[in-house]
């Protein structure tokens, strides 16, 4: 103890600067997790969350016997994270190369501007594009291939959020890369070159082993959601529309359905509970897998 104030003292200016962030993320992210126990509780308003009578793990079966729509949604959002995390990742490591590459470079710096743009478009105003190109009336899309029914055939939509998602988020998740790229020592590139190295060579031999690391910690955080979805993309651009449920609705989109609909607050709270601690013990098993294989590249 006497050690740890000790050290404590010694570097308090350090323990100053990171306050501001450590107390955000108690009262943010460890605070609200008291409301968890409503996971576990008939809520009722007259008596508030603590005020609640007790009920079990009624809410957990209420979720697991509505055994049509867990599969559904469970099945939609395995799959969807499946997908979007497979072929992001391998457009972001591209789109990275890509322009770390590319010979002029102030083009390479208009083009990363111009991609990371979408990111900051919000999914309320996505739907209005989605619409301009798939309405059955006025849709660019519609009008070209003379497909009328996109709004009301759930087969064609795995294909359209694919493309959204991918649109939205591939030239922000490239930059993280990039940053990886930029921090590669040049006299790599400059032995493979004298060895004989062609570009595509020095990219394989070279530039991908060195995102490697940073492949791994990303794949590993995203682990942590592989229950979670983007609700923005489920539920707004497809405009929460029951037609498409089949192949649209994920856990997150239903719970946000289930709140406006009938307010069961116990039943939402033990649904994303049960997301949290599959998330955790998923990653906790590919941290475990990753560090038999290559325990440098662990979280911990």
């Amino acid at each position: 103890m006497k050690e740890f104030l000790h050290n404590t003292w010694k570097h308090r200016a350090y323990l100053v600067l990171a306050m501001p962030a450590v107390l955000i993320l108690f009262f943010f992210n460890y605070v609200p997790m008291a409301g968890l126990i409503l996971a576990f509780k008939e809520f009722d308003f007259t008596k508030g969350i603590w005020g609640s009578p007790f009920n079990g793990i009624k809410n957990f079966m209420i979720l697991i016997q509505s055994k049509r729509d867990f599969i559904r949604i469970t099945r939609n959002t395995l799959a969807y994270y499946v997908v979007f995390t497979a072929l992001g990742t391998v457009l972001n490591v591209t789109l990275a190369i890509a322009i770390d590459q590319c010979v002029f470079k102030r083009c390479a710096k208009v083009m990363q501007t111009i991609m990371i743009i979408p990111v900051f478009v919000s999914y309320a105003a996505v739907q209005f594009i989605v619409m301009a190109y798939l309405s059955a009336n006025t849709g660019i899309v519609s009008n070209i291939t003379g497909i009328k029914t996109f709004y009301t055939s759930a087969g064609y939509w795995p294909t359209i959020l694919t493309v959204v998602k991918i649109w939205n988020s591939v030239g922000y998740g490239s930059v993280l890369y990039m940053s990886v790229l930029a921090g590669i020592d040049t006299s790599l590139y400059e032995a493979a070159d004298i060895d004989g190295a062609s570009k595509w060579q020095q990219i394989k031999y070279v530039t991908i082993p060195s995102l490697v690391p940073m492949i791994t910690v990303m794949l590993l955080l995203s682990v942590g959601g592989i229950m979670r979805s983007d609700t923005g993309l489920f539920y707004q651009v497809t405009r929460d529309s029951g037609i498409l449920y089949n192949t649209t609705q994920v856990i997150d989109s239903y719970v946000l359905h289930a709140i406006m609909k009938n307010s069961s607050f116990g039943f939402t709270a033990a649904t994303t509970f049960f997301q949290s601690v599959v998330g955790l013990l998923m990653m906790l098993f590919a941290n475990w897998m990753v560090k038999r294989i290559s325990p440098e590249n662990s979280l911990f």
